[in-house]
């Protein structure tokens, strides 16, 4: 099922701070949601009116909150994607961001979006899925759900969304993360460290910066401001 979206009732599937800007924007700045995340915005958030500001269109796709950026989503998200540059004459340069499980979204999303990703920007993201599968006793029945429609082995299903696994498919553009060190739910050693170790030695550019005494997805304002300082940076060679 296609055509669902459209521009008269994106507000209905996705949150944008299209409203705030004047004239066509440079770009759009995808952020994928959390775990359980429902949220549904009658009113700006603090990240839509700073890139407004920088006439950066900002897009909080309504994800399915269980998604795990299955093939419902990717389809999801492009048709989102397709209608704002449909709006705008033009296909429009993505940045591809999120946190946790809307950090792996971000990293897959770069894997098979049909409209190539120029960055990812990741905090906290879960970059081992068949791992992350048994590392929380709430996670199994989120990732059936995703996932549960495919065919094959659930190793092996999972392995096909997980970051780490899809080091060899994912395109040769920046990647930053960001990992908080007393990360509980999601452990810098299972998912970042490793991850980026992976992609080094592929030969991906990638960056991994640890944030001290911080848990799951809290970032200082400083590495907020980081996180927002590469997605400026790479629509500025746009």
């Amino acid at each position: 099922m296609t055509g669902i979206v459209n521009s008269e009732n994106l507000s209905n599937f996705a949150y944008s701070n299209d409203h705030l800007i004047s004239g066509s924007p440079r770009g759009i700045v995808l952020a994928f949601s959390g775990l359980g995340d429902q949220s549904r915005y009658d009113s700006d958030p603090e990240q839509g009116r700073f890139y407004a500001s920088r006439s950066l269109h900002f897009v909080i796709p309504y994800t399915n909150p269980w998604a795990w950026m299955n093939r419902q989503t990717l389809r999801f998200t492009d048709e989102i994607v397709s209608v704002l540059n449909a709006r705008y004459g033009r296909d429009l340069p993505v940045a591809s961001t999120g946190g946790s499980m809307g950090g792996l979204s971000a990293i897959v999303y770069t894997a098979y979006s049909e409209h190539s990703p120029i960055v990812c920007v990741a905090n906290c993201p879960v970059c081992d899925l068949p791992y992350h599968y048994s590392e929380r006793p709430d996670l199994p029945r989120t990732l059936y759900s995703a996932f549960g429609t495919e065919e094959g082995a659930m190793s092996e299903v999972l392995a096909r969304f997980s970051p780490l696994h899809l080091v060899d498919k994912l395109p040769r553009i920046p990647y930053h993360l960001f990992h908080c060190a007393e990360d509980r739910a999601v452990l810098l050693s299972a998912h970042s460290a490793p991850f980026t170790k992976a992609m080094q030695q592929a030969g991906h550019e990638i960056t991994l910066e640890i944030v001290p005494d911080r848990g799951h997805c809290d970032l200082t304002p400083d590495a907020w401001a980081r996180c927002n300082q590469y997605i400026l940076d790479s629509f500025a060679e746009k």
